[in-house]
């Protein structure tokens, strides 16, 4: 057996994938901390655990994110935005633009049919413009972010809302809530903010179907209707869009070590 490990160290979450010749054996995500080295050691243990296995046994791991500096055992270093390519074309291989909603930004991507990466944007930096600023939202109003999506969807009003700035946009809710605007108003609203922001950079790029959603913030159902909304189209996301960087990690991660396998073999054929 083969095991490749890809590990997502992200500025929230961290994330780790462990597979054998493409099968998903093993996974694990948790808070990052505030020591990325210790995580990277916490993930590994785990998935070895669920796999039975032993550090002998992982043939190569390829590290991403915002932390993969601090993966002392990865034996490469891959951008987040190859590993979504990656995943992505794998899961969903008919898709050419991916909106990734993270924590510290939002992306936005086109690929090729085999997952290369062909051209990119990131949002701003302030969290306005990335999944960040649902958790704030979930803060002030006081509800469980899980429950975000589905209280969305119980909106009656339309409402105007700017998420440009989560510091502003902090004000500006808890101005609504004053004012009485329903959570669910506001809820359906900030998505709709949020989508657009990320829609544009998509249109900027150039949308090509078909699309994609990955990252934390495609967990919630009221940003991926948002989005749909915007697209005229439907959209694709993963079962776990948080996993998908550290799920294309191993992905490429296996494609290399059977590059390396085949070098291997060619060296000791006869010319």
């Amino acid at each position: 057996m083969s095991y490749c490990l890809g590990i997502d160290i992200g500025s929230a979450y961290s994330k780790g994938v462990l597979m054998d010749d493409r099968e998903l054996r093993a996974s694990y995500y948790c808070l990052s901390g505030g020591d990325f080295r210790l995580t990277a050691d916490k993930i590994k243990k785990e998935l070895l655990s669920q796999a039975d296995i032993t550090s002998k046994d992982i043939s190569r791991t390829v590290a991403t994110g915002y932390g993969s500096k601090m993966v002392a055992f990865a034996d490469k270093e891959i951008t987040d935005i190859s590993c979504h390519s990656k995943a992505i074309s794998t899961l969903f291989p008919s898709v050419k633009t991916i909106v990734d909603f993270g924590d510290l930004y939002s992306k936005v991507f086109l690929i090729d049919g085999k997952g290369n990466l062909l051209n990119f944007l990131l949002s701003g930096k302030c969290a306005g413009g990335s999944a960040r600023v649902l958790k704030v939202m979930a803060k002030v109003l006081q509800v469980n972010i899980e429950n975000l999506g589905d209280l969305s969807f119980k909106a009656k009003k339309d409402i105007e809302f700017n998420t440009g700035c989560a510091v502003f946009a902090e004000s500006e809710v808890i101005s609504r809530v004053a004012e009485g605007f329903a959570k669910e108003d506001l809820l359906a609203a900030i998505h709709k903010a949020l989508s657009a922001q990320c829609y544009s950079l998509a249109e900027r790029l150039g949308i090509e179907r078909d699309f994609a959603l990955t990252g934390g913030g495609a967990r919630n159902k009221g940003l991926i209707k948002a989005m749909g909304d915007l697209a005229g189209m439907d959209v694709h996301v993963p079962d776990a869009p948080h996993m998908t960087a550290a799920l294309g990690a191993a992905i490429l991660a296996d494609e290399a070590l059977k590059r390396l396998e085949v070098r291997g073999q060619n060296f000791f054929v006869d010319k």
